[in-house]
């Protein structure tokens, strides 16, 4: 037997059947495509360039396709919609739903709202392969829509069904479309996030009406030259720099912390910096203390400069609270407990800045 025989509620549908639709590819107007961008030579998305992801690492290159961060936004009446995924379907991980690693979930506001809020969850089914769809049926308001894409798996195109007679429409744009950059590790990435929209960056994202673009890389933040300088010339609003996690030991993040720092303020001499240091310090408190001292070390020499424009977050208190030992699902990568209380910790830095 199986579950979704005894309780009716976890049955996923994915079979479309839905009468006059019509489908259409993300890639032509009026959807508006966020925080990823697509490869015509590969023919998927990716985070950054391929080309210069495989000069950096292997890490890089192979998650540069894990499409953490991406969105499609528009605006509709459709009393229905669907979407079909062509994707990668990477294998399972054990400490993250299939949700989170390969699914989509769907964000609205509506008129007079003032933000986004959950609507649905497009789950994949187990075993798939080659992709999959999945239908929702709507109250046929016209509003804004997001999809978030999967954090960690990879997307070749992605089609959405609306009603033949709906409206379709661009979005109504962010009240900040200049990103927030946020470079990291997995912890950044949105592992181990039970679905996309509960990253941190996703949060703040909608609390704020806010752009960004996610470059956590799992296992592979490592702040290497030709990240460095690709970091440096994006253009962005904020930056994030929360790579702590993937520095191989203090004395790695020591050589390479200050060089980033440096390299995004001879870019960008006014763009607000952000350092962060790891959250899970209960594991190796002494490792742990001696990092969060590299990072702060960085703060403290450019606020002695006269850089007026750098804050710093103490990994400490980003699960602060309590029960902030129910904030991960293994004592490193948050659960939705502890992107949330990232999220607040985060977004009270950045709503200054804005």
């Amino acid at each position: 037997m199986k579950i979704e025989e005894i309780d009716k509620n976890l049955f996923i549908e994915t079979n479309i059947t839905e009468p006059d639709i019509v489908w259409l590819n993300i890639r032509q107007a009026p959807f508006v495509i966020l925080g990823i961008d697509y490869d015509e030579k590969r023919r998927c998305y990716t985070r950054m360039p391929q080309e210069l992801a495989e000069q950096i690492s292997k890490g890089v290159a192979y998650l540069n396709s894990n499409t953490a961060g991406g969105r499609v936004r528009f605006r509709t009446d459709s009393e229905f919609i669907g979407i079909r995924a062509v994707m990668d379907n990477n294998v399972l991980m054990p400490h993250i739903t299939l949700l989170g690693q390969s699914g989509f979930d769907l964000y609205r506001k509506k008129a007079g709202e003032n933000s986004e809020k959950f609507y649905h969850s497009f789950v994949p089914p187990m075993g798939m392969h080659t992709g999959y769809s999945a239908p929702f049926n709507t109250d046929g308001v016209l509003a804004d829509y997001t999809i978030n894409f999967p954090l960690y798996d990879g997307v070749k195109e992605l089609y959405i069904a609306l009603k033949k007679d709906a409206v379709v429409l661009e979005p109504t744009p962010y009240r900040h479309s200049i990103p927030a950059v946020y470079y990291g590790s997995s912890i950044t990435q949105g592992g181990c996030a039970s679905r996309p929209g509960n990253s941190y960056q996703a949060i703040i994202s909608r609390r704020l009406d806010m752009d960004y673009r996610n470059l956590g890389f799992s296992g592979s933040g490592r702040a290497e030259d030709l990240m460095v300088q690709y970091l440096a010339n994006l253009e962005m609003s904020v930056f994030v720099c929360d790579y702590d996690h993937n520095a191989p030991d203090a004395e790695y993040l020591k050589k390479t912390h200050m060089p980033l720092y440096r390299a995004v303020r001879g870019k960008h001499p006014d763009l607000p910096i952000i350092f962060i240091s790891a959250p899970d310090i209960f594991i190796d408190p002494e490792e742990e203390a001696a990092r969060r001292e590299v990072v702060r070390e960085t703060y403290k020499t450019a606020l002695a400069e006269g850089d007026n424009h750098v804050y710093f977050i103490d990994g400490a208190e980003l699960f602060a609270g309590n029960d902030w030992d129910s904030c991960t699902v293994d004592g490193t990568h948050p659960n939705d407990l502890g992107f949330y209380r990232m999220a607040m910790r985060i977004e009270k830095e950045i709503i200054q800045l804005l």
